[in-house]
């Protein structure tokens, strides 16, 4: 393990770096992914027609935020050195807007969407910033490997964050969704607070401050004019636009679907979602390891024609045991793609500029988060209801995003990254 790490650099700190993974990962999976989406789209809209489209639409407006401000606070970070300055920032915000969901009602939509769109905002600018640390904790041949570790991580943190919430909403039977779901805001909310601590205790800022770097905006603007240097990396940044469009419509709307086309309680969604975090886990770092053994982009494409093959499922799914095979299917795949494509980016990231590029790598990443959950939102809108086209809508991401890999030739990218 320790020959994976860049010189200089204590197994503490991987340690420290993977705990920001373990204490983020509580908000998307209990927040976006099992509880509060359902519960939104159930009580709080009353399940309304429109409401499935109105929470996407919310996660679209903070992907959008993020789209827009990911790159400017990257490039702001390398001149000054201030990455971790900036995740602290992030996490304190997260954190209490997740905590004011306490106060999401039924009926009360507006205050719902807005505080979900903010606690997502900063989710999402400080899940940039973590990943920006990656290249500097482990060295080329093995960055797949750590971002595994790290990814997988973070399922089991939200493993134990779900859990928490379960055992709590168990012993809150017979009483309606509006008295026990605000608690677990609450739970959640402390629990990504006191798991980030090491983080901010042990995980050192190496950059440097680069003053002549100039603004932020003409960073930003000078490297998209120089795009065509980085060729593979720009091809890298559409490809993730399109599959990640399709996780992140998973990710949100999991619960929804589980709710709403399979009949599914909200204890029963709870438990299936905890099941897929494990799977999730070993998936992500078993699959590290795989991708450092035969290559970044081939290891990729086996994870997207998963993914392929889990909309299948789900499409056709009429009884909760295939459903149960096609949720974990995608958990085995969720966390090998995202560790896959983290790792890619740090690959093909000029070293002396990686806040910037994985503001880009956020950028592309948001981008696909504002399309994807919207279009299935607004399928299931336009179709009545039917949550099974919203799922098949996520298939055609997936294959997209599979033509655009083949065209990336890896090593030419990392030698451009390195010029």
């Amino acid at each position: 393990m320790a020959s994976a790490l860049a010189p200089e650099v204590k197994l503490r700190e991987v340690w420290a770096w993977s705990m920001y993974d373990f204490a983020n990962s509580a908000y998307t999976t209990v927040v976006i992914t099992a509880v509060f989406g359902a519960y939104f789209v159930g009580a709080v809209a009353g399940n309304a027609p429109w409401a499935t489209l109105a929470w996407t639409a919310a996660l679209s407006l903070s992907y959008a935020l993020i789209l827009v401000t990911g790159p400017l606070v990257g490039a702001w970070a390398d001149a000054h050195a201030a990455k971790k300055q900036l995740l602290f920032a992030s996490t304190v915000g997260c954190v209490l807007f997740t905590a004011l969901l306490w106060y999401a009602a039924p009926g009360a939509v507006v205050l719902s969407l807005l505080l979900v769109a903010l606690s997502n905002f900063f989710y999402g600018t400080g899940e940039n910033v973590i990943a920006a640390f990656l290249p500097e904790l482990a060295d080329s041949q093995a960055m797949g490997r750590v971002s595994g570790w790290g990814w997988s991580f973070g399922y089991l943190g939200g493993l134990l964050a779900l859990g928490l919430c379960l055992f709590y909403i168990n012993h809150s039977s017979g009483q309606p969704a509006s008295e026990f779901v605000p608690v677990t805001m609450l739970i959640t909310a402390a629990f990504f607070a006191v798991a980030a601590t090491p983080t901010f205790l042990f995980l050192r800022e190496r950059a440097q401050p680069q003053p002549a770097l100039g603004s932020p905006w003409a960073r930003i603007v000078r490297t998209l004019r120089h795009a065509r240097e980085y060729a593979d990396l720009r091809r890298f940044l559409v490809c993730i636009v399109f599959y990640q469009a399709g996780i992140t419509a998973v990710i949100s709307l999991a619960a929804i679907y589980a709710e709403q086309a399979m009949k599914f309680t909200t204890q029963q969604t709870i438990a299936l979602i905890l099941v897929v975090n494990v799977t999730a886990a070993v998936g992500a770092f078993a699959f590290g390891y795989v991708q450092d053994r035969i290559g970044h982009v081939r290891a990729l494409g086996l994870t997207l024609v998963g993914w392929l093959l889990m909309v299948v499922l789900a499409y056709f799914a009429v009884t909760r045991e295939v459903f149960w095979v096609a949720a974990n299917l995608a958990g085995l795949c969720m966390g090998s793609s995202q560790a896959a494509g983290r790792a890619i980016v740090g690959y093909l990231a000029p070293p002396a500029r990686l806040a910037e590029f994985f503001g880009l790598w956020g950028l592309a990443v948001k981008a696909a988060s504002i399309f994807g959950p919207l279009a299935y939102g607004a399928v299931t809108w336009a179709f009545a209801g039917n949550h099974r086209l919203g799922i098949l809508t996520t298939g055609v991401y997936f294959l997209i995003g599979l033509v655009l890999l083949k065209s990336i030739d890896i090593e030419r990218g990392r030698r451009a990254a390195l010029a």
